[in-house]
């Protein structure tokens, strides 16, 4: 695993890279650690609540740790009244967690999302970004075990 300081050393010198560093670090950690933060005020000379302003502003960072799998599911009305309750529900059954937690072994976190352009395939999850179009709760199983 990459260093978040070479990450953001990468970057330093570019119009806008903390955004840049920001994804990069999140694409090797799943997550952006809290001292990655305090390690791109300095490198990019801002303060610590600029810095963790950038990386809370936009919902595709995150900020602490989650797991290794990010699955998202999005909560738009399309999804909702093509039953992403029923997904969700089924999420939680088959990883033992709630929307929002981490599996304690760190591979899986449960996150909602808003709309993620895949309306013709509703109920849409992404796990890593890799969208899942008509989805059921019982698709799930099969859809996890690829990740397991």
């Amino acid at each position: 695993m990459a260093d978040y300081n070479e990450i953001i050393s990468a970057f330093k010198n570019k119009p806008g890279g903390i955004i840049e560093a920001f994804h990069a670090i999140q694409k090797e950690y799943s997550y952006i650690p809290e001292e990655a933060v305090v390690a791109a005020a300095d490198a990019f000379d801002m303060s610590k609540a600029r810095a963790y302003g950038v990386a809370t502003f936009y919902s595709y960072l995150k900020v602490g740790k989650r797991g290794k799998n990010v699955i998202r599911i999005c909560e738009s009305a399309p999804c909702h009244v093509a039953g992403a309750d029923k997904v969700v529900a089924a999420l939680e059954k088959e990883l033992g967690i709630k929307m929002g937690e981490t599996t304690g072994d760190g591979k899986f976190t449960l996150e909602f999302t808003e709309c993620v352009g895949q309306c013709q395939a509703t109920p849409v999850i992404t796990i890593n970004s890799v969208p899942y179009g008509d989805v059921t709760a019982e698709k799930v199983g099969e859809i996890l075990a690829a990740y397991k």
